[in-house]
């Protein structure tokens, strides 16, 4: 399989072990952190009404960029373009469900521009290159090169309070599915 190829899982990638680092997040609060968006506006998720989904993940790649040498080595790393597609084409179920989409990452803003288009993703993208909520929650991260990385995970907020935590989330292009089934079970 093409290791360039973003839209695709390679075969026999790590599966990523539930280290523990989230197990914390059921129950909390949203912090009251006002995060940039792709659409140009700021989103405070601790001030959203009703559901909102939030996927955590690493970095989109882009289509032409340089190798990312060892990143499929990983555990969890590979996959948020697929990701990312899932939550795009499962857009409106979500929705239908009450719901509203984010995508969240420490990549940079003009990165996550970029992807928004190319993959014509119907949600915005939240930055947090700061890693001010990535801090305020105390999310996983890890390093890749010089880069800090937020682990993939995915956060189910109803007004402002953590009710389920997907993590580790594997494999990614599940994840979205994985969501809905979780929402309709729980009657959200």
């Amino acid at each position: 399989m093409d290791k360039k190829n973003l839209l695709t899982l390679p075969d026999n990638l790590p599966i990523p072990e539930d280290d523990g680092a989230c197990a914390h997040l059921d129950g909390l609060t949203m912090p009251s952190i006002s995060l940039e968006s792709t659409s140009g506006t700021h989103v405070n998720l601790g001030l959203e009404k009703d559901t909102v989904v939030v996927y955590i993940y690493p970095l989109i790649g882009r289509p032409g960029g340089p190798p990312m040498v060892g990143w499929n080595d990983i555990p969890g790393a590979r996959g948020c373009t697929p990701q990312s597609c899932a939550f795009r084409n499962l857009h409106s179920e979500l929705t239908d469900l009450g719901a509203k989409v984010y995508g969240l990452s420490a990549q940079p803003l003009a990165d996550q521009k970029e992807a928004v288009e190319r993959l014509h993703l119907p949600f915005a993208l939240l930055n947090d290159s700061d890693f001010e909520l990535t801090h305020a929650l105390t999310l996983p991260t890890f390093q890749y090169e010089s880069l800090c990385l937020i682990k993939r995970l995915t956060l189910v907020i109803k007004n402002g309070v953590i009710q389920k935590v997907f993590y580790p989330v594997f494999p990614p292009t599940e994840n979205a599915a994985n969501v809905i089934a979780w929402l309709k079970e729980n009657n959200f």
